[in-house]
């Protein structure tokens, strides 16, 4: 990596030389002489090499072309420049956080942030609080890494960006024990991602895979990291690569297959040591720590544990950590200083905003009170004339009645059919108990009159109580326990002889079409895809 900084360097010191019509190499040119040539470059020329370096991931380059973006003098009043400094600062620090210098990350980014607000580039806040976000989330403090990636929320104002904040926010969740709100956050990701050609989809794949193996659901937690670990291997990442095999080797831990364990991890630590990935590196030395001594080794799970803690200690020590504490405490008294002045204003600004939403927030909530009053009057004169024409409607019907010579009032008919609620309880406790434990429900002609009849009741009762206590349509409920089995079906090893369209007929559907987008709608992917996974996933228990 030095030795391309070197070369960009000498290259562009010859062109310069050739522009001016000299022929022949300098003999020698100090460092410092090479970057004062840099300087010419007009800054946004900077800038862009800057993020070319940036995106071939070549960090010693990038860095020293950031540095004299942020060190090229221009006037207050040209905000062009002043917002590539913001983006300086910022993608400077995310090239540290690689680096494992995380003060100096901070650092940049407090001075990205200090800055942002000096200008008012409020559509870049949302990533440098991401950001900020990441690192208190690489040293565990997950209270302030989410405090961070709500405020990121917050300030986002394009679908990338929000994307990588809701992964982020997603993984936070599910690591702190809010598993619900995890899988909420990171299917909304997941959306996002889609909508944008399956950008960072990978990231998302690992992160429900995490979500689940919280919830300790390790079947699909196996799923979506095989899913994780294909597309890195697609995309040649091998930092991702790294760390979704030690993960791997973390699930099989757990389940305490310990050849598997020792299988993946010895993969991830080749790569791991070949790239200086020491985070990854830490966590694989852990797991093999707790092998050993579950082995009664405990002299070597000492040395591995010894190697965990020295690399957990040299890049996320406890005094890394007071380091970056105490540029927050420093950042924090800034703003009270004189050199963040228009901070003040930018807050008063937004307590006056929010002064006046709670103004329209009580006006709106006049005009909601006045429009219901309305309603209701309107309402109750409404119900009053009704109970008019209902009188006249039944005395219609009477004469109707007459006319046909019917024994029965066809009133009873239309009217609403509303069970007790000990009824309505006790049909749904029936109509959960069939469907649970029927086999007539895979029937491919099985239908809602026949559920009823079955259970003794009537098709009205029946679709009342699926459509208003477990708010589903019939179609919908009846998917559910039909995909569930087939679900079961393809994780017997002994399913493999059957096709597709015969897992679909056992389980109830009629056609192979219908099977795949009822299955699409309650897993989330087709049954090809969902087969090829389990296939997958049981080669590797083997």
């Amino acid at each position: 990596m030095k030795k391309n900084c070197l070369f960009i360097f000498a290259f562009v010191f010859s062109l310069m030389f050739v522009a001016k019509g000299q022929n022949q190499w300098p003999n020698s040119s100090p460092i410092d002489d090479i970057i004062s040539n840099f300087k010419r470059f007009p800054p946004q020329q900077l800038f862009d090499m800057a993020n070319y370096y940036h995106d071939k991931n070549s960090i010693d380059t990038a860095l020293i072309l950031f540095s004299l973006v942020i060190n090229t003098s221009a006037k207050d009043s040209d905000i062009e420049h002043q917002r590539r400094v913001v983006e300086a600062y910022n993608k400077s620090a995310l090239n540290y956080q690689k680096l494992y210098d995380y003060r100096t990350s901070y650092e940049f980014l407090i001075k990205a942030l200090t800055l942002c607000e000096k200008i008012g580039y409020d559509s870049y806040r949302s990533r440098i609080y991401n950001n900020i976000g990441n690192i208190y989330y690489r040293f565990s403090r997950f209270d302030l890494a989410k405090s961070y990636y709500t405020q990121a929320l917050s300030w986002c104002q394009d679908t990338v960006a929000m994307l990588h904040i809701l992964n982020n926010l997603g993984t936070t969740k599910a690591v702190t024990g809010n598993i619900d709100s995890a899988f909420l956050v990171l299917n909304s990701a997941l959306k996002i991602s889609r909508m944008h050609n399956n950008f960072n989809f990978e990231a998302i794949m690992n992160n429900l895979a995490l979500a689940h193996y919280k919830a300790k659901q390790y079947d699909s937690a196996f799923f979506y990291l095989k899913i994780a670990l294909n597309e890195s291997k697609e995309n040649r990442n091998l930092t991702t690569e790294a760390l979704y095999l030690a993960n791997f080797g973390h699930l099989f831990f757990e389940l305490n297959k310990i050849d598997s364990t020792l299988h993946y991890i010895s993969l991830s630590n080749a790569i791991a040591k070949e790239h200086n990935l020491f985070q990854t590196l830490s966590e694989n030395y852990l797991v093999l720590s707790r092998i050993e001594k579950s082995k009664g080794r405990h002299e070597k799970a000492l040395e591995y544990f010894e190697m965990h803690a020295m690399l957990k200690d040299s890049v996320f020590g406890s005094e890394k950590f007071g380091e970056i504490n105490q540029l927050q405490h420093l950042y924090e008294i800034s703003i009270a200083s004189q050199q963040i002045e228009q901070l003040f204003i930018e807050t008063k600004i937004k307590e006056q905003t929010i002064h006046l939403q709670q103004i329209i927030h009580l006006i709106l909530l006049g005009i909601l009170l006045s429009v219901s009053g309305v309603l209701l009057f309107v309402f109750f004169q409404k119900r009053k004339l009704n109970r008019s024409y209902k009188v006249l409607f039944e005395k219609n019907l009477e004469i109707i009645d007459l006319q046909n010579q019917l024994p029965e009032k066809k009133s009873e008919k239309y009217r609403k059919n509303i069970l007790a609620n000990d009824k309505q309880n006790d049909l749904l406790d029936k109509i959960l108990n069939f469907m649970d434990n029927s086999a007539e429900i895979y029937d491919t002609e099985f239908s809602l009159d026949r559920l009823a009849r079955l259970l003794e009741s009537n098709q009205t009762h029946v679709s009342y109580v699926v459509n208003s206590v477990l708010n589903k349509n019939f179609r919908s409920f009846l998917n559910n326990y039909r995909i569930q089995q087939a679900q079961r079906l393809f994780s017997d090893p002994g399913t493999n002889r059957y096709t597709i369209e015969a897992v679909a007929l056992m389980v109830g559907f009629k056609s192979r079409h219908a099977f795949r987008e009822a299955f699409k709608e309650v897993v989330g992917v087709s049954p090809n895809f969902y087969l090829k996974s389990m296939i997958d996933i049981e080669n590797e228990y083997k």
